[in-house]
Order: C-alpha cells, then sequence, then structure tokens
C-alpha cells in the first residue's frame, strides 16, 4: 500500500470514535435498530468489520433492558473461554461492582468433563448451575454450552437475566442459538447461524457496560 493512500496520523483516543462514525455513516438512518441495540450491534461490526451482522443478529425485547439492570447491580459475568473473559475490561467491570468468571479450566471442571467424556464447555456449564440466577452468561465458542445451558432452564434451573449466545462454527452451533432465540422466557442477544465468536460475546457485553457507565 502506498503511504499517499493511508490516512493521517490518528491519536489513540479518536480511532475508535472514528471508526464509529465510519460506521454509522455506511449505515445511514432508518437503520434496522436502534437506540441500545444500535450501539451494540455496531460495536459487533467494529470488533469484526462485517456489515452482514446486520442480517443475523437478534434481540430479546428486553435484552438491552436485562442486560444493563444486571450490570448495574454489579452481577457476575460467566463466559465459556478465557478469550471471552480476556477482552472484557476490569476497567469497565470493576467501576460497576462486576466480576467476570471462566470456569472452563477449573480442576473440577477438567476432570468432570474427562470422567463423561464431553467437553469442558459442557462440563462447566454444570459447575455453574447454581450460580447463574441473574448473571449475564456471554457465549461465544461453544455450542455445547449453549445448548447445556438450555437443557438446564428447561428442567427448572437458575435463568441468566441475559444470555449473549454467539457461538461460532458449523457443528450445531446455529442450531444451538435458533433453541435460544425461539424461547422467550429468558432475554438474549444472539448471532443466527454459523458466524459468532468470543470477540463478539466480549464486545457485546462490553457495549452494555458502556452505557450503564455513562448513567453514573
Amino acid at each position: 500500500m502506498s503511504p499517499t493512500t493511508l490516512q493521517p496520523y490518528f491519536a489513540p483516543d479518536t480511532i475508535e470514535a472514528r471508526s464509529f462514525a465510519i460506521i454509522d455513516a455506511e449505515v445511514p438512518a432508518p437503520r434496522p435498530f436502534e437506540g441500545g441495540e444500535w450501539e451494540i450491534v455496531r460495536r459487533l461490526i467494529h470488533t469484526s468489520a462485517d456489515f452482514d451482522l446486520l442480517n443475523h443478529v437478534v434481540f430479546h425485547p428486553r435484552a438491552v433492558e436485562a442486560g444493563m439492570a444486571a450490570l448495574a447491580a454489579g452481577c457476575t459475568v460467566f463466559t465459556d473461554t478465557e478469550m471471552a473473559r480476556a477482552g472484557i475490561p476490569v476497567r469497565r467491570m470493576e467501576p460497576l461492582g462486576c466480576t467476570v468468571q471462566c470456569l472452563l479450566n477449573r480442576p473440577d471442571v477438567v476432570a468432570a468433563a474427562k470422567e463423561q467424556g464431553t467437553t469442558r464447555a459442557r462440563a462447566a456449564m454444570d459447575a455453574a448451575r447454581g450460580l447463574l440466577g441473574g448473571c449475564i452468561l456471554a457465549i461465544g465458542n461453544a455450542p455445547t454450552a449453549l445448548i447445556r445451558l438450555m437443557e438446564h432452564l428447561e428442567s427448572g434451573g437458575p435463568a441468566p437475566a441475559l444470555v449473549v449466545g454467539m457461538p461460532v462454527g458449523f457443528v450445531n452451533a446455529a442450531e444451538s442459538k435458533a433453541i435460544l432465540v425461539e424461547q422467550a422466557g429468558v432475554p438474549f442477544i444472539a448471532i443466527r447461524g454459523r458466524k459468532g465468536g468470543s470477540p463478539l460475546a466480549a464486545a457485546t457485553v462490553n457495549a452494555l457496560a458502556e452505557m450503564v457507565l455513562r448513567q453514573k
């Protein structure tokens, strides 16, 4: 790339704002999402540079409200991967009194997965079952985690305040998200189909946290 095609140098704290401005310009009003939903979708596009997400993101009617209320109350955020956990910075969570946990590598979870011949993500959902009430659960990688969550909910297990359902892949990713979207009892933010990933799950929580922090 020729240096003459590059944009001028921008200070680090202006790059995100400029990126959001570009996204706003490329998706002019009227947009398919408004208010808090648009803030979340815009951050997802910013994270992935994928405007096709406009056609795949789906919100439960109470998703934004429920997610913000949970964070404002100092909830725990559970993630299915360490990557998603690392993508939700302490600087956003600490002022809200929130913590982020991933049980994937906990010794009892590793042992249970090996004994049962299942994934650690599924075993982590079993370990977290009694802790999920009122939490935000961000799943960006493992369909087995989302499937197990839905099984727990069907059997009367504690319900999260919000489920961020964005497992990525080809085996049961789309199907697990379809199950989440078809139920109406638990608020969710999901990406239909094969797309998703830990960075997008983390970005969703970050967008919600930024909205709550602005209100403080």
